[in-house]
Formats: C-alpha cells, sequence, structure tokens
C-alpha cells in the first residue's frame, strides 16, 4: 500500500497510531511524508527515530519547520519560545539527525502524484518544480550551506523570475515549497494571511486556484496548510489536518485505483495562535 501522511511535527504517538490503523509494513508499503517532520510538538527527536528506521519505505520532505531546525542548528536563528527542538539540539547524535536531514527531498513525483510541503507558484509545470526542487536539494547537501542559511529566511523576491540567481532564487524556491499559501494572479507571494482559503481579500486567492496555473494538469498533495479544512479533489489532495493543534492526523492511501483518507485524533501540543 502506499499512504501520503501529513504534517507530523514532532507528534509521534500519533504517528505511531496512524501507522497502526492503516496497517502499515515497512516491508511491504511505502510512506510519502509532507514535510514539517519536526517542531512544536512534544517529540521531534523520537519522530524522526521513527521515519529513519523505516529507510527507503519512508520518503520524507523538508517543510519550513525542518529547514527552521537547519538554521537553528548553525546558531543563525534564534529558538523560538514555541519551538520544540531541545531533544535534537541536545542529542549526542545531533550531528547525524542534522545530516539526515539536509539529504530529505523539497519535491516527489511518484504514482501520479506531484508532492510538495506548501504548495507550486503559478509559473511553474511538474518538471519546472522538481528541477528547481533539486537545486536547492544540491544546495542543502554541499558545502555552501552554512553561507546561505544565515540569509535563506525573508519574503523577498516576491515574484518568480528565471534571471533569479544565487541566495534570492533559492530563497524564493524555498518559500514557494515550503511556506506558500496565497499568491496574487501573477504569482507575487503573501505570507501575513494564514486562514482558511474563504479569507482571502481581492487580490489573493490560494496558490491552486490561479487561473492558468502551468501545474494545473498534474494531482499535487500537499500539508503546511492546516486552517485550510478538508480539500479533496481529483487533482488535489490537502494532508495538513492541525494534528500539533488537537486535531487530526491524516493519510491518504492512494495506489490500486482508489483514494482512502484514515485521521487517528491528536492531543493538543501547541494552542492555536
Amino acid at each position: 500500500m502506499i499512504h501520503l501522511v501529513g504534517d507530523l511535527q514532532g507528534c509521534c504517538d500519533a504517528f505511531d497510531r496512524l501507522l497502526a490503523e492503516i496497517g502499515f509494513s515497512p516491508s511491504r508499503d511505502q510512506l510519502y511524508v509532507l514535510g514539517d517532520l519536526v517542531n512544536r510538538g512534544p517529540e521531534s527527536l523520537r519522530t524522526l527515530e521513527r521515519l529513519a528506521s523505516f529507510g527507503a519505505s519512508a520518503i520524507c520532505l523538508l517543510g519550513n519547520h525542518d529547514l527552521n531546525l537547519l538554521a537553528v542548528d548553525l546558531g543563525v536563528r534564534r529558538v523560538h519560545r514555541s519551538d520544540t527542538l531541545d531533544d535534537i539540539l541536545a542529542s549526542p547524535h545531533r550531528r547525524h539527525w542534522i545530516d539526515w536531514l539536509r539529504h530529505q527531498r523539497l519535491a516527489v513525483q511518484a504514482h501520479g502524484w506531484l508532492m510538495v510541503h506548501a504548495g507550486v507558484v503559478p509559473q511553474w509545470d511538474a518538471a519546472q518544480t522538481l528541477a528547481r526542487a533539486a537545486e536547492v536539494e544540491q544546495l542543502l547537501q554541499g558545502p555552501d550551506l552554512a553561507d546561505f542559511l544565515p540569509v535563506m529566511h525573508g519574503n523577498e523576491p516576491a515574484c518568480w523570475d528565471d534571471t533569479l540567481t544565487g541566495p534570492a532564487r533559492w530563497r524564493f524556491i524555498i518559500n514557494t515549497l515550503s511556506r506558500i499559501r496565497f499568491c496574487t494572479s501573477d504569482g507575487r507571494l503573501d505570507f501575513k494571511l494564514k486562514e482558511g482559503a474563504d479569507t482571502a481579500p481581492p487580490g489573493l486567492m490560494p496558490w491552486f486556484d490561479v487561473p492558468g496555473r502551468r501545474s494545473a494538469s498534474t494531482p499535487i498533495a500537499f500539508g503546511h496548510w492546516s486552517t485550510l479544512g478538508d480539500l479533496d479533489r481529483p487533482d488535489l489532495l490537502a494532508l495538513d489536518t492541525g494534528c500539533v493543534w488537537g486535531g487530526r492526523l491524516s493519510a491518504a492511501r492512494i495506489d490500486g485505483g482508489r483514494r482512502e483518507i484514515v485521521s487517528v485524533g491528536c492531543a493538543q501540543a501547541q494552542a492555536p495562535g
């Protein structure tokens, strides 16, 4: 069986219950975890240990919280009061886990689905999304990461341009794949609005509703947007169902021509807002 799993955020107990609910076996089944593996939940380190124990049977994407951990590890970003990364940062195996995260993916296409943590800017098709993700994956794994992490965070540039180079280009790619929710019709990213899709003011819309979006012919699965609510369309699967906020942790089975979503309830680890 092939399952896509939404944001874990260090909620390992809920993850274990979900795995039991879907009857996951790493010798037989395949998981794709859509980013935000760690942070805000109570057991970030145990979550990484669980995922790594599955080997190639768990393909993990990086979300904004995972990238934040890389910056915190290097000392270029301060630990936020709501971060729950101490178990990783204090681990004697800290370097192993940081290196493991650096080798995870930003986008994957498999079994008919393009998988990202947050979304896709309207100017990119599936092939371009994968190519741009690969650029940043190479950066994350290479020797120049320490030079980039101090300038990774920021909201500019707000629009894609094929002529972008260096840190500005990589920052935009990361912002799209790990942070996007709303944008304008010409693909200008907005990071202020974080509520549901129906809260957008004039001129803004969910990235997946932009007319003429070049990835529209490709089914896309994503997480990141816990306030979006259930979104289960033939071309879209939104799987962040707010586990860390006391919502649900969800998995979608996509193999065998069927679609089945299974969820388990979660203890609230953080208060919304």
